[in-house]
């Protein structure tokens, strides 16, 4: 027995957003009227997320704002530091405001706020809604308890299901993610598994209820690279399958390369660069997103060819520049940078279908300026 089949969802619409689709039979918008676009799955404006520590306020996320539609794959990527598992955790409710964090922003999910959620219906919404891969499959599974036994809590609490009925689909999600023998892997202790086969396990546990939104956050770390491709295609083929919207977060501009719709490049926090994915890697416009995929190693470089690297540090979060977060790194920067923060545009506002910048001066600017 493999995932349920997805159900249709209807969801009231905000308010001001997109009015609800015609019932059956019902009478369409007249000829030449045009067709309201669909609301976003997710949707996070105005994102803040910071820790109270006894040096001061660290503010790892910092204003960000994203929009995810069903079936969509977006990636979030930046060096270690930059705000991105933070922002994850967030976007799935995982962060909340309370003792030593703050939140503030919106994350509409399906057109509920998930920040605005009683504790107990925010619960409610992981596994079935929203569901995380993390980093470390040894951390997120349990070493006393048996490989099945991990899929099998989920879907009885979530799904009602009985005993024999929550083996059944433990082991039809076991095989889904392409674990030979699920049925003996189910009875073992994760580690009995390899490293690959235990984020199997960990997808399988997400998938366990058809959420809607998946979240994997760095889902290939420490794992070789024959196993991070397999896992990788795994989760891009279960997307497309289950039609299933996916935020991928990595520090590695080539697991997004191929694999995602569109890219979204942090630094300090803050969002430098959203555009699509081909645009980002043929013409990026953020100095910090040339100098990432600058330092992607390529094939057809001789042997110990030097990559070109980042001069400086990250900023300190508890006590970031004024200006450009990235300015003190940046060859291009100039005293409008040191003291003006930039604003994500496009070259046509800021809805731009190829996407947004913030940078005083965008690669390529002069010579589509001259053009």
């Amino acid at each position: 027995m493999g995932l349920p089949e997805r159900e249709a969802v209807t969801t009231a619409p905000p308010p001001g957003g997109p009015a609800p689709a015609p019932a059956p039979g019902a009478p369409g918008p007249a000829a030449g009227t045009p067709r309201a676009a669909p609301a976003p799955l997710l949707s996070a404006t105005g994102v803040r997320t910071g820790f109270l520590t006894p040096r001061g306020l660290v503010q790892a996320v910092d204003g960000v704002d994203l929009t995810l539609s069903e079936g969509e794959t977006l990636g979030i990527v930046g060096e270690s530091g930059s705000g991105k598992s933070v922002l994850g955790r967030t976007l799935m409710g995982l962060i909340t405001d309370g003792p030593g964090t703050t939140v503030s922003g919106t994350v509409l999910l399906g057109g509920q706020d998930v920040h605005a959620l009683t504790p107990a219906r925010r619960r409610a919404l992981w596994g079935t809604e929203v569901a995380m891969v993390f980093q470390d499959p040894m951390t997120s599974l349990n070493p006393v308890k048996k490989v099945g036994a991990h899929l099998t809590e989920s879907v009885r609490l979530h799904l009602g299901l009985s005993r024999a009925e929550a083996r059944d689909r433990a082991v039809g999600l076991l095989r889904q993610v392409g674990i030979p023998e699920p049925a003996r892997r189910a009875r073992q202790y994760p580690h009995e598994l390899s490293g690959g086969m235990r984020q199997r396990v960990v997808i399988a546990m997400a998938l366990a209820c058809g959420p809607r939104l998946l979240i994997a956050d760095e889902p290939t770390t420490a794992l070789d690279v024959t196993v991070q491709k397999q896992i990788l295609d795994l989760l891009r083929t279960l997307a497309q399958d289950l039609r299933m919207a996916t935020v991928l977060i990595s520090h590695d501009l080539a697991t997004v390369a191929g694999r995602t719709d569109r890219v979204a490049v942090m630094y300090a926090g803050r969002l430098v660069e959203h555009a699509p994915t081909q645009a980002v890697f043929e013409r990026p416009r953020h100095p910090y997103s040339s100098a990432l995929i600058a330092s992607i190693p390529q094939l057809d470089l001789p042997p110990h060819t030097l990559l070109p690297t980042i001069e400086g540090r990250p900023p300190n979060l508890l006590h970031p520049p004024p200006g450009c977060r990235f300015a003190p790194r940046c060859t291009a920067a100039t005293d409008r940078c040191t003291t003006e923060a930039p604003r994500l545009t496009g070259r046509h506002g800021d809805q731009d279908a190829e996407g947004v910048v913030a940078c005083h001066h965008p690669l390529g600017a002069v010579q589509e300026a001259t053009a």
